[in-house]
């Protein structure tokens, strides 16, 4: 892929240190991060699900975490965050170092240029914080793409992302060549501004990182030599193997002179053992739901203990919790580091599935007491 952005070497002497590589702190064994999907509790507003939203942005950047995304959904009464760019534009306007970005920004529900639009404003914004996560899943039902695209034709196949996904680079870079039906289109704010009278260019973009959760984005990942995230949270049997084939695809770029790869984690920290299953039963319980057609707000911790699950409801549940590091904040501290040792991930990017924002602000703050970061 040509016209990548060329990334100044960050403190630690690597390529794309300031705005792809984090740096562990404390006992951590790699850069910690968040993913919020700005959930609705039952008996809750979306916008107290923002609000919270804020909270945890600024309680991550207090105490070390190295980025915040959010990501792309559609259709989903539990989940707020339909429209990234504009949540992005918020936490920009109540964070000050904290790297903000999409995990992702599903790429054929929408326009190239409209993203490279939305995303050269974040970057004119907040500079030299943005990152732009991208996927090719729908991030919702069939319909609703379809809704969302305005046709019944849902682009997603091999052949259409690569292809959406270097329009898109174009558009961001303003490179497109001569004779291309597009040159003459600039996406503003962008390089173009840079070449008009008194034009000064920006010496920021936002670095482009590929999500998934099977092998296809990691090789496309590679191939291009882009950072990877990877969904370990509701795909854990194929890390290993996606991460793998990362690796062994990987080609050089002028972004990164060899792999990153982050893995989406949830983890849920509390004070005993019991309390945090109580609180992770309630994610469980609405991922029940949503497989089977009946999405909603997340459950009460008293709905989820009062709720009967039946024999194949229940087989869920313990497969579902077997991939959620949850119980006291040793145990959750013990639980990453083996992740991060058994995956080689260069950085974890945890999310806490709860009904309310007290408990996932609290979760995020013991585990970072638990590696030792900073209070800020």
């Amino acid at each position: 892929m040509s016209g990548e952005q060329q990334q100044t070497p960050g403190t630690d002497g690597r390529p794309g240190g300031d705005g792809i590589r984090g740096t562990a702190l404390g006992t951590a064994p790699v850069p910690l991060s968040v993913l919020d999907l700005v959930t609705v509790g039952a008996g809750s507003t979306a916008t107290t699900a923002i609000r919270t939203a804020v909270e945890l942005a600024r309680s991550a950047e207090r105490r070390g975490f190295h980025r915040f995304w959010v990501a792309e959904h559609h259709s989903m009464p539990g989940v707020a965050s339909s429209s990234p760019a504009v949540l992005l534009a918020h936490l920009a306007a109540h964070t000050d170092r904290i790297r903000l970005g999409s995990g992702g920004v599903m790429l054929p529900n929408h326009a190239p240029l409209v993203i490279a639009e939305q995303f050269g404003t974040l970057e004119a914004m907040a500079p030299g914080r943005v990152d732009l996560g991208l996927g090719r899943a729908p991030g919702t039902d069939g319909a609703t793409a379809a809704a969302l695209r305005r046709t019944d034709r849902l682009h997603e196949g091999a052949d259409d992302f690569p292809q959406q996904l270097a329009e898109l680079t174009r558009f961001l870079d303003d490179s497109f060549p001569d004779g291309h039906p597009y040159a003459r289109i600039h996406a503003v704010p962008g390089p173009v501004q840079a070449t008009a009278p008194g034009g000064v260019q920006s010496p920021h973009r936002p670095p482009l990182w590929l999500l998934g959760s099977s092998g296809f984005s990691a090789r496309l990942a590679g191939t291009f030599g882009l950072p990877f995230a990877f969904a370990h949270h509701f795909s854990a049997a194929n890390t290993v193997p996606a991460l793998d084939l990362y690796r062994a695809s990987f080609r050089p770029s002028e972004v990164l002179a060899e792999p990153y790869a982050l893995i989406g984690v949830s983890a849920l920290a509390a004070e005993d053992e019991q309390e945090a299953l109580r609180q992770v039963r309630t994610g469980a319980l609405a991922m029940i739901r949503l497989r089977t057609g009946r999405p909603g707000l997340v459950p009460s911790p008293e709905e989820a203990a009062a709720h009967h699950f039946s024999a194949v409801e229940q087989d869920f549940v313990d497969s579902w919790l077997g991939n959620v590091v949850h119980g006291t904040p040793d145990a959750v501290r013990q639980g990453l580091d083996d992740l991060a040792k058994r995956t080689g991930a260069d950085e974890l990017m945890i999310t806490a599935n709860a009904h309310t924002g007290d408990v996932r602000r609290r979760s995020y703050d013991l585990i970072a007491d638990a590696y030792g970061l900073p209070q800020g």
